[in-house]
Parts: C-alpha cells; structure tokens; sequence
C-alpha cells in the first residue's frame, strides 16, 4: 500500500530543481526524453506494488496463518524504511549524482522483489519488504529529482504532466491487476512484475546516458537513526494493542505494558530527534522549517489526513473479501473509483482551487473525506454500491479536492529556497501518516466491531487535519 495516492508535492520535487539551461547542461530533447520514460518506469514499480499489494493482504493472512496485527508489518516494514530513509535516499542523489543512484535502487528494487516473491514465511516476507523500502527510498526522490535535472523551466509542465498523468494510470491500475494476479497465480506475482519494469528502466537509462553533477552534502546519519528507531517502535506498540487472547474475541482489550513502553520510547525518541536536528551540523529538517507555524500545521494536517486514508486503505479489503465476499479481482475493481476521481480531476479541481481559495477547498475535502469514512463505517449492512462505490466515489472527489491545494499551501508556507526540502519532508510526513494508520488499523481490527472505531477514527483524524489546515492557511490561499 505504499502508493495508495501519489505523494504529495511530489511533482514539486521535480520543479524545485535548477534549470538546467541556467547551468549550462541542456541535453537534448532525445535524451529528455528518455530519461522521462526511465524516470516514470522507475516511479511505476512503487506506484503499482504499493497499490496491488493492497489487495492481496487478505491472501497474505490465509497463506501464512497470520493475524492481522502481524500482516500490517508486511505493510509497514516497507513503509518504515521508507519514511526514514527517502530524505537520506535524496541526500545520496545529489552527493553521487540522480541518474546513478537511481540505477542503483532500480538494481535493489528489483532484487529485493524476488525475495518478496519467494518468500516462504511471514517473517522472510517481512525482511524482504524492509530492504525493498530502502531500495524505493532510492528510486522515489532520485527518478523526481533526475527529471527536474535535464527538463529546463520552460519545457517542465509538460513533462511533469506526462509524468502525472502515467502516475494515475499506473495508481489506478495497481488494484484491479492486484486483485486479479492473486486470484490467479497468487500474490507472488504482484512482485514478479517489477524486475521487468527495473530492465527496462535501466536500459533506457544506459541508452539516454545523462550526465551527473554531484554536489556533495554531509549526510545526518544519526538523525536519520533516530528517526528509524522512533518510527518503529511506535508502529510496533500501535499494533501490540488488540483484543485479550484470553478472555476472547471482544471481551476486552490488551494494551500490555510493553506496547504502552514502546510507543512511549517511540515519541520520545521523536523528541531526541528534534533536538538532535536543532544542533546538527547538516540536518534532514532544517530548525528553521520547524519554527514556522504554517508549515508545521499544514504537515501536521498531512499525518492526520493521510493516517486516516491509510487506515481505510489497509482494512477496506479485508472488509471487501471476507465480510462480502468479492473475489480478489472483484475487490480490485472497488477501488476504481477513488484512483481514476484523484487521477484526472486533481488538476481540474486545482484551477477550481485557484478561483475560489485554497482555504475553501481543502476544507471540503477533509469534510468530504468524513463523510466517505463514516458511510463506510455505518453503512456497512447496505449493498455494494451504497456501503462501498458511493463512499469510495466520495472519498475520491475529496482527495482530488485536497492534494493540489495541500501542495501549493506547503509550497508557499516557505522560502523559495527550501521548497524542495519541504516537498521532501512533506512526503516523508505522507509515509510516517501511512506506518501510524496502518499499526492503528490492525490494533484495531481484532476488536468487536474495530473495523467500525477504526472508520470512525479515520472520520475523527479528518476532522482534525482540516483544523490545523484551516488555522495554517490563516484565510489567504497560497499563490
């Protein structure tokens, strides 16, 4: 589930590069060219594995025996690795050059995912899935990065907008070809398909050849340490929480000291590592990006907002195939509606945005995502179309409405000189949202009736995020 939705201010990370033609490196529109096709084949493998994967975590629980407490790490191993590592994983670009770091995590992604594909145990499926994220945290900034690198101003929109838009076909598509590979030759074949999409990647790289210019930057090794240990013990005391084994199913609820201990530890370390950035050398996130309210509540809004999607997106298809009864591909199917509305109306609704206020928008669009989450957790005893398609449809209206204006309010929120790191911490704040919500859900889900508190809460943490963005637009819209 890693892809659900396309990062936000993505695209921005593509932006914020310098102009190649400023700097005197313009390539030609052939060898452009190449380099976005490698750069979209590169970002596809995540885009699809992310969203494919989704479906067939159902699958995953039956074929290794597991609860879904311990199928959420199959989830949240990769998302771990990648949430701490993606800034690393930029740093690593701009230090040895985009075009050669993106080669390298082409080569991991691709190795790492025949491990996934052959794993013959939960806990080997798991380890494969951390290393696979370290690999994405590779190929996720360095693909965006690279584009920027050899697209000049002039010629970016365009690209970035081929670049979007097979971004939305490929998100669209993970779920449907998700359910039907499981239905028919198993999950394994989610992952087979990426060592193809990785060849073919680096042969179009090797045939482009675009030069790198590397412009060495310290890396914060022990921040992102500390990050890393923060992050995984809070998911993992999240999850622990779960119904009494021993007193049965909804009898009541185990919350042992040691998850108690471990979340604890967990925003401790957070503290740690805040503190740790304010004196570093050369930090991940710069203090000043913290001592700016605005930016610090848009992201604040991200964690809710997205925490609250990922605990729909983990759960829904265990509520579509065990509770309903669809098939794998059936399931897949379901979740059309919200990827092709995200897809193809984020651009239009974002010119809406700049008519009416981004304020306006994304207060609509954390409603709208409330109201999805509730129809999904009090019309559950509706049939498909009313308990699922219609608050499906609704939640993908909502985030069309909520990501362009998001990514503008973050871009604006800053100095034109950081854009690009907040593009980078903005995303990595999607992805830690992603790790809470998804160890939330299956802490969740063994409970009687957790499937509806965790709808309700998703409903909850959306009403919240549009607070804190609401109060950090301060009623002006982002230029």
């Amino acid at each position: 589930m890693a892809a659900v939705l396309r990062e936000p201010c993505a695209r921005n990370l593509i932006d914020a590069e310098p102009c190649p033609d400023e700097l005197g490196r313009t390539g030609s529109l052939t060898q452009r060219r190449l380099v976005l096709a490698a750069c979209i084949l590169a970002s596809s493998m995540a885009f699809i594995d992310g969203s494919a994967l989704t479906i067939a975590l159902p699958a995953l629980r039956d074929d290794f025996g597991a609860s879904i407490a311990s199928v959420q790490w199959i989830v949240n191993a990769y998302v771990l690795a990648l949430a701490a590592f993606v800034l690393i994983g930029g740093a690593m670009a701009d230090v040895y050059g985009k075009a050669r770091i993106l080669m390298i995590g082409c080569v991991a992604f691709s190795a790492t995912s025949a491990w996934c594909a052959l794993s013959a145990s939960l806990e080997m499926l798991t380890a494969a899935r951390f290393f696979q994220g370290l690999a994405a945290a590779l190929v996720a900034p360095a693909s965006l990065a690279l584009i920027g690198a050899v697209y000049p101003k002039k010629d970016r929109n365009k690209a970035i907008g081929v670049w979007a838009s097979a971004s939305a076909l490929t998100t669209a598509a993970g779920p449907l070809l998700g359910g039907w590979l499981t239905q028919s030759v198993g999950w394994q074949g989610i992952f087979w398909l990426n060592p193809p999409l990785a060849a073919a990647a680096m042969a179009i790289l090797l045939a482009a050849r675009p030069r790198d210019y590397p412009a060495p930057r310290p890396f914060d090794v022990a921040g992102a340490g500390l990050l890393f240990a923060a992050l995984g013990l809070a998911a993992w005391g999240l999850s622990a929480a779960g119904p009494s084994e021993a007193a049965g199913h909804g009898a009541g609820v185990q919350i042992g000291l040691p998850a108690v201990a471990a979340v604890l530890a967990g925003a401790g370390l957070t503290g740690a590592y805040f503190a740790w950035e304010r004196r570093a050398a050369h930090p991940m996130t710069p203090p000043r990006l913290f001592g700016n309210q605005d930016f610090v509540g848009l992201n604040l809004a991200t964690l809710l907002i997205y925490a609250g999607l990922s605990v729909i997106f983990f759960l829904l298809p265990f509520e579509l195939i065990d509770r309903r009864g669809l098939t794998p591909t059936e399931a897949g199917a379901a979740f059309l509606p919200f990827t092709l509305s995200v897809g193809f109306l984020s651009s239009p609704v974002g010119g809406l945005a700049d008519r009416v206020g981004a304020r306006a928008m994304l207060a609509a669009g954390c409603f709208l995502a409330a109201l999805a989450y509730a129809l999904f957790a009090f019309a559950r005893g509706a049939d498909f179309y009313i308990g699922v398609i219609l608050p499906m449809t609704v939640l993908g209206l909502a985030f069309a409405a909520t990501v362009g204006p998001l990514t503008a309010a973050v871009l604006s929120s800053v100095e034109a000189r950081d854009e690009g790191l907040a593009s980078g911490v903005s995303n990595a704040a999607s992805r830690i949202a992603q790790l809470v919500g998804v160890a939330l859900a299956a802490g969740l889900a063994g409970l009687e009736s957790g499937f509806v508190v965790a709808f309700s809460a998703a409903a909850l943490a959306s009403l919240a995020g549009a607070v804190f963005m609401l109060r950090a637009c301060g009623g002006k819209s982002p230029p």
